[in-house]
């Protein structure tokens, strides 16, 4: 009998997109249960969010003041006291910065092995997930034997569809907290355009852009498309915008609708993080630019000319 657990990631009593997305690929094993964790100071809120997800079996809500942030070596214990109580045989998380910080501690805490990145479950033990920049895909089989801890490639993985109506159910564990860890402050950036990671449009700048002031040619179309702001490693080295927007594999790994690159050569780190969007567009003077291999729509012209007649057309 296969019985998954979720672990929910939330901020301010807001479900995380990327928690429908890891029950999307938990389906794909057709578990006889599907249950959602929802660790928080008060998790009511967020509960009612995550009931509504079709194919939930249980929400279950532990209350801990301690639980207000989200911090790995408070929650972890939480969870694997959770695991073992209810003989869970998986447990998953979204491979986000939450999923990627919290899931090698609670698997770490069951003595077994945290597999990456699954981004297609073939059966209940055997999975696979992107290595070398995403270039290659490995088969993974994990023991039958253990508990499988694992985070979920967001980005291969649609939302599952609400219309769900879990229980939600109120549980007790009993479980050391450690207090050499404690939380001093979270810094926020905010931002009114849509958030990168779940952006169904995303248009992106590189180092072609030239400076900080011209980047602002790609606020300027984003806000026009209604979409998300992102930039190459290049860029965000070069000081053009701050890290959090950077694409890649050392930044977001995204899956937009529509994703369109300006003035973006390609490198591989960068592709890596764009192989899931759906329709590429890209922008660049140099027409053997690696970035055209792989776009849909390819312009090949000065973008300082390009985009001011792009945005006009669009405002039309």
């Amino acid at each position: 009998m296969t019985k998954l657990l979720i672990i929910a990631e939330h901020l301010d009593g807001q479900l995380n997109a990327a928690t429908a997305k890891t029950v999307s690929a938990a389906l794909a094993l057709s578990p006889e249960v599907i249950d959602i964790a929802v660790l928080a100071a008060i998790p009511d809120s967020v509960a009612a969010q995550a009931r509504h997800i079709a194919g939930v079996t249980r929400v279950l809500t532990i209350a801990n003041p301690a639980n207000k942030h989200p911090i790995a070596q408070i929650l972890a214990p939480q969870i694997a006291a959770l695991v073992q109580t209810n003989s869970y045989t998986h447990v998953f998380g979204p491979s986000t910065t939450f999923g990627k910080d919290l899931m090698p501690v609670v698997a770490a805490l069951l003595n077994v092995n945290q597999i990456s990145d699954l981004m297609g479950l073939q059966d209940a033990y055997t999975f696979t997930r992107p290595i070398y920049a995403g270039n290659a895909i490995i088969t993974v089989k994990a023991p039958t034997d253990q508990i499988v801890v694992a985070t979920i490639r967001t980005a291969s993985w649609p939302e599952a569809a609400k219309g769900g109506n879990a229980t939600i159910e109120a549980v007790t564990v009993s479980a050391h907290l450690p207090n050499h860890t404690r939380f001093l402050s979270l810094d926020v950036h905010t931002c009114d355009r849509p958030d990168l990671q779940n952006a169904k449009r995303v248009v992106a700048g590189g180092r072609g852009l030239g400076s900080p002031e011209n980047f602002q040619l790609i606020y300027t179309l984003a806000d026009t498309l209604g979409a998300a702001v992102g930039a190459s490693r290049a860029a965000v080295d070069a000081g053009y915008v701050p890290n959090e927007l950077q694409i890649g594999q050392t930044g977001k790994i995204i899956a937009p609708d529509l994703y369109i690159a300006i003035g973006i050569s390609g490198a591989i780190q960068h592709l890596t993080g764009i192989k899931d969007a759906g329709t590429i567009v890209a922008i660049n003077q140099d027409a053997d630019a690696p970035i055209f291999e792989i776009a849909d729509i390819g312009l090949v012209g000065d973008l300082f000319q390009l985009i001011p007649e792009l945005d006009m057309a669009l405002n039309k």
